[in-house]
Order: C-alpha cells, then structure tokens, then sequence
C-alpha cells in the first residue's frame, strides 16, 4: 500500500491514514503526522495487542475501526477516492460507510476474502450464527463500492460468488515483485547462510507468516521424513500463531534439520531471500480465492524456485504451472512435498528454474508494470470509462 500511495502522489493529492506499527516494529511510536514521498500520513491512535490472542486481536480490530471511520470523516472530501484493504475485516465497512457520507467514492481491495479465511483457518464455522451474519455482509460491501481489486484469477471467481451482475466492477490486480531490490545473489557469499551454518546444505526456506493460514503441519511432516538425509536442511523465517506449536515439535522429534529464524527486517529481505536452493509457498487446504501469499513474487524476483503447497486451481499454482517456475504439491501431502523437494536438488533444473523465475519477475511482476493497473483504473473511472482493467 505504501508504494500504491507513493506512485499515485505523483499525480494527485494522496492522504493515508494507518495505524501504529503492529509486526516487527510493535512498540515503535511513528509521528502521528508527517509527510513522506509526498504522502500526506494520519496515524491513528488504537490497542496493539499482541496479534496472535483472538480476543486481543478483536480488541485491536474495534479500537482501530473506531478510530479509522472519525480520521476517515475528518479527512476526506466530496469525489475524492478512498482506496481500502480487507485487513482487518471491519475497515472496508467503515471506510465505504465514510465515504458514503462524505460523498466519496470506495475502492476496496481485498486482501483475504472475509469471512471465508475465518473457517478456512478454523477461526469460525460456516454454520455459525456469527458466520452466516458477516457473510450476509459482503454483497452489502461490494455492491457499493466503485471498484473491487482483487489478487488473483481464483480469487475473483470467488468474489463474483458473493455478486449477482456487478463483475465488471472486479480488476485482477497481483502484488509485485521489488525486482530493483530484491535480486538473485550468488550462494556462496550469502551472509545468513554463513551466519547459521548452512552453506553446505541443500536449504529448503519458508519465510513470512507461520500463521493459521499456512501449511507448516505439512513441511514439518516432509522434514521428519527428511530427518535421515544429512544434506537437506529446513529454513523457517518468521513469526505467526504456529511458530511456537513447530518449535515444541521440533523438540519433541529431535529435528535437527530444521533451524527457526524471527522475522527479519525488510531492508534484509535480499540476503534472506536468497539463504536457499529452493522456496516454499504455503496455505492450508480451502484457501482457494482466499488469500494470495505475496511472498511468491520476491521468491520470483531472488530467481528461486518455488515449491508450492497450494490448490492447483490457485493463483500461485497457475503462476508456478505456466511459468514453469517450481512445482505445486497438494495441501497435506508430504510425500509429494518430499518428491518434489528430491527433484529440486538438482544443479541444472536449480539453475533453469531460477533463471525462469527471475525473467517472469522482471517482465510480468515489476511494481512499475502492476501499480500501472491502479492509475490506469482511476482514470477509468475518472473519465467514467466501462473499463477492462485486468492484469495479463
């Protein structure tokens, strides 16, 4: 959202209104004003409870609502436009609800499809009365949004489940790749690969959330398979509600091919990146059209293959099948994780799929190819044009 907001102040006035740091910054108290690449920044005051507490968490999604609808009031003005995410699931409700009484127009680009990851994670079931109540909800938040951004092909079928004849109001647009950062490094000199030992491995990484959404059960299951090839070692970097359930199981089956590492900043996500020979893309089975990781596209851009344990009907299954940029395993098989991680230790097919990985970045998922689609929208809009924009 950050770069969203920073490309588009280049053309218009853009305001943003957020929340205190709440991941690897938590605690950090950011200026309540400022303006940054020619961003105009409200910080609004809320709880930062720790995240993985469902009740802290829902403490944090009221307060944050609350204070986000008064910023959001305060600040917007009649025909301006206000670009809203899915997280958390309260904030494009009461974004559009501003909106609407200051006579702006909603875009909301949704991040995960609510409240269908709560039963996918098992936050919720679907034949809950809290369920069916949200879920009742979506039509109402769609319907009267201008625009609805959604990330991949699988999620806008979902999407269009929960509409009945406005689909031309859904643009497929994917996260990027920071394809000027991020870039593929040669193996020997990786310093984290130095740090903890690993250079000598055959390094197998999963970086980014552990939380309910990921499929941590199914590479832990491949490593304690794994456990007798020397050569093969698993590298989590991260944090999320299953990190602390895979450092009790790594204990308790003695894995010593598994080293946890905590979240690392992004300004490291080069050298982090590329601690690996090939990368794990993860969701836990009946997340498809819900989530799509946007981890894949910086795996993309390092020139890493990419293993993904995903639906096959998914967005980064597509993505990894027509590229041919890695190999997709079912959630919960870890024999065919543990194929495809034998296939993947290999020097030629390492250095083939890398290549392809990093040339599908650069031409397909660059910031400056998919952040166009935003402007190219609101222009659309603007010139109030029946628009197609779809990434392609």
């Amino acid at each position: 959202m950050t770069q969203i907001a920073e490309s588009l102040a280049q053309k218009y006035k853009v305001m943003a209104v957020c929340a205190q740091p709440t991941y690897h910054a938590r605690g950090t108290r950011a200026l309540k004003r400022e303006i940054h690449n020619g961003v105009d920044i409200t910080r609004i005051t809320s709880t930062t409870f720790n995240k993985n507490s469902i009740l802290l968490r829902l403490i944090n999604i009221v307060s944050i609502a609350f204070s986000m609808f008064w910023a959001t009031v305060r600040l917007v003005k009649k025909n301006d436009y206000v670009l809203v995410v899915t997280n958390p699931p309260l904030l494009p409700y009461i974004a559009l609800l501003a909106a609407k009484l200051r006579g702006a127009k909603c875009i909301v680009r949704v991040d995960d499809v609510y409240p269908d990851v709560m039963a996918a994670t098992g936050m919720l079931k679907k034949n809950d009365f809290a369920y069916r109540i949200l879920d009742r909800f979506v039509p109402y938040l769609f319907g009267r949004c201008e625009r609805i951004v959604v990330l991949g092909r699988d999620m806008r079928e979902l999407v269009m489940t929960k509409l009945n004849d406005i689909s031309e109001k859904i643009h497929i647009i994917p996260n990027w790749a920071d394809v000027a950062d991020v870039k593929p490094l040669p193996r020997g000199s990786n310093l984290l690969l130095k740090e903890i030992g690993l250079k000598d491995k055959f390094v197998v990484q999963c970086a980014g959330n552990m939380g309910r959404a990921q499929d941590i059960e199914t590479i832990l299951e491949a490593a304690k398979q794994l456990q007798g090839q020397n050569r093969i070692h698993f590298l989590f970097i991260g944090s999320g509600t299953k990190k602390a359930w895979l450092e009790e199981q790594i204990v308790k089956h003695q894995l010593g091919n598994i080293t946890v590492l905590p979240n690392r900043p992004r300004s490291d996500q080069v050298n982090f990146l590329n601690a690996c020979d090939v990368a794990i893309s993860t969701l836990v089975q009946g997340m498809l059209g819900i989530s799509v990781p946007s981890r894949m596209y910086n795996i993309l851009a390092a020139g890493k293959p990419l293993i993904a344990v995903v639906d096959a009907k998914s967005e980064v299954a597509m993505v990894v099948t027509d590229e041919r940029v890695g190999w997709v395993v079912p959630p919960g098989d870890a024999n065919k994780l543990v194929e495809a991680i034998i296939a993947a230790d290999n020097k030629k097919i390492l250095l083939d799929t890398g290549k392809r990985a990093r040339l599908v970045a650069e031409t397909k998922f660059s910031a400056s190819n998919i952040i166009g689609y935003y402007h190219a929208m609101i222009e659309a809009i603007d010139l109030k044009q029946n628009d197609n924009i779809h990434w392609k």
